[in-house]
């Protein structure tokens, strides 16, 4: 046992090392703070920027730190809110079951280099308990940390198909949203794009807000 648990911790050493040399060696990190240089990126691969984008989601999945908003955006504005919200929702869901089994694999000691220690002390709970409904409610807030939620649930006792369907389902609204944002960008449609930022960050800030209190009203309801 000792002899695994220290083979895992050098596996997981070395990803780390290996991830951040190919971030910084290749500015890799750009891609996602660059939302012009990462539609540049992905254009590069024609015929096969559909795959390129679809990678770039996983990958900002499983590098929990990434923000996944531009992303999302550029997958609108490349492919349209139908096609957008399909190949952002393939490369969410896929990055989302890697950073679960990752955290499957090597357990806390990956959790904790992914995730702050305050992090997973406040949502510990999903660890002790099945909590698929706490779950998707969490996946379903916006501005919520999603990424780091897919490496807590995989220390949980959670199933990998309940995993998958509560963190689809869960980020699909989020996505359909991104998706629609970078349309509407494309096409210049301004006017309307304001009024539903506008809209969305109002409902944002009221989820954002309450979400303790949603939360511990959930966890009334699981233990009643």
């Amino acid at each position: 046992m000792n002899g695994r648990l220290i083979l895992r911790i050098l596996v997981l050493f070395l990803l780390i090392v290996l991830t951040t040399y190919l971030f910084i060696h290749y500015d890799l990190y750009l891609f996602f703070i660059d939302k012009q240089k990462a539609i540049t990126f992905v254009n590069s691969f024609h015929p096969y920027d559909e795959v390129a984008f679809i990678s770039l989601q996983i990958l900002q999945v499983v590098a929990a730190p990434i923000p996944g908003e531009i992303t999302g955006i550029i997958g609108g504005y490349l492919y349209g809110p139908v096609l957008g919200t399909i190949y952002s929702t393939i490369g969410l869901t896929i990055g989302s079951w890697l950073a679960f089994l990752l955290a499957r694999i090597f357990g806390l000691p990956l959790v904790e280099r992914a995730v702050k220690p305050e992090t997973i002390q406040k949502y510990d709970y999903i660890m002790e308990h099945q909590g698929a409904l706490l779950s998707f409610v969490l996946f379903l807030i916006p501005g919520f940390p999603k990424d780091y939620l897919c490496y807590i649930m995989g220390l949980s006792h959670m199933t990998t198909i309940t995993f998958l369907i509560v963190s689809t389902t869960g980020r699909l609204l989020g996505t359909v949203l991104l998706s629609v944002f970078g349309s509407y960008i494309r096409s210049d449609q301004y006017t309307i794009l304001f009024i539903i930022v506008g809209i969305s960050c109002v409902l944002m800030l009221l989820a954002y807000l309450y979400r303790d209190k949603w939360i511990a009203v959930l966890r009334k309801k699981k233990n009643a």
